[in-house]
């Protein structure tokens, strides 16, 4: 990659990673519905303006009913819980397990998509769960209150987002990448739109939870989704998905400086076990990465 696209890889993966840290300070003010929808509407707000610029609305029209149910699996269902899950658990830990989405995807192209499964990749998938499994068992509480419904959530979250990729790479091959996040946020707004009403908040949030969720809908929801789309189009979309090994260091720096959130080493080790089983599962190590469409890269990325 060029120096320019390295340094995008970064800011992106700083700004999804800072995407945790937004979400633990708004959630207590807004509540994970209302939260999510303003994310979502906001991001919204950004991209479908956009698409409109480049003259790309039509396609947004086009595949509306596919692109809405992608709308529900990457960004609505995903984004409510991960909001969730901040109540209970830190930035760093949620994005430590966002980071077994590619996990989850590969799993559900094997049996969706009849993709290919070496035993090398078996092997990382097994080892990647392992590292999964490792960190819940050891963070998991189960007395009231406790933060095994949290992760409980965070793994349903990384599920719905590792179904979006084949969904996307069966409904929406060769549509732009940009309108299926454009309309995916609108139909994920018009999704949450009744419940946010019924979930607002009795107390007014304050400035810094506004704050908070206008640099969650417009930086870490909308911005880092034109940034990934410039990393699919200048460096393609197997440099692009590197994000994922760094956001996770951004939630846990992110978390750690402003929040003094703290790590422990069990939960490292099982973050370096998910990087490895990732890695080979994906075809990053040991394999070659086969190619796929833009628009099926895109879905499962957005945090």
């Amino acid at each position: 990659m060029r120096p320019r696209d390295i340094a995008e890889l970064i800011a992106l993966a700083a700004l999804w990673g800072g995407s945790f840290l937004f979400m633990r300070v708004a959630v207590p003010a807004f509540g994970p519905i209302t939260l999510v929808f303003l994310r979502v509407a906001g991001a919204a707000l950004l991209l479908v303006a956009l698409l409109a610029a480049r003259g790309e609305l039509a396609a947004v029209r086009e595949h509306w009913r596919a692109i809405a149910i992608v709308g529900l699996v990457n960004s609505a269902v995903p984004f409510l819980c991960f909001a969730y899950a901040a109540q209970s658990i830190n930035a760093g830990l949620s994005a430590i397990f966002n980071s077994a989405t590619p996990l989850f995807a590969a799993v559900v192209a094997w049996l969706w998509l009849d993709d290919r499964m070496t035993p090398l990749r078996v092997a990382g998938l097994a080892i990647g769960f392992t590292g999964v499994l490792w960190i819940g068992a050891d963070k998991a509480d189960f007395r009231p209150g406790g933060s095994a419904w949290a992760i409980g959530a965070c793994l349903l979250g990384t599920m719905s987002y590792g179904i979006a990729p084949s969904l996307a790479k069966r409904r929406l091959t060769g549509v732009a990448p940009l309108a299926v996040a454009a309309g995916s946020q609108v139909a994920a707004a018009i999704f949450l739109a009744v419940p946010a009403v019924l979930a607002w908040p009795a107390l007014a949030p304050s400035t810094n939870a506004w704050l908070m969720m206008g640099l969650l809908a417009f930086l870490g929801t909308g911005l880092a989704y034109v940034l990934y789309f410039r990393l699919i189009a200048n460096a393609g979309p197997a440099n692009a998905v590197a994000v994922t090994y760094l956001i996770p260091i951004f939630a846990v720096a992110w978390g750690g400086i402003f929040l003094g959130e703290r790590l422990t080493l069990t939960v490292v080790a099982g973050c370096l076990v998910i990087f490895i089983g990732t890695a080979l599962a994906t075809g990053v190590v040991g394999a070659r990465r086969l190619h796929r469409p833009a628009s099926a890269d895109a879905i499962g990325a957005g945090r």
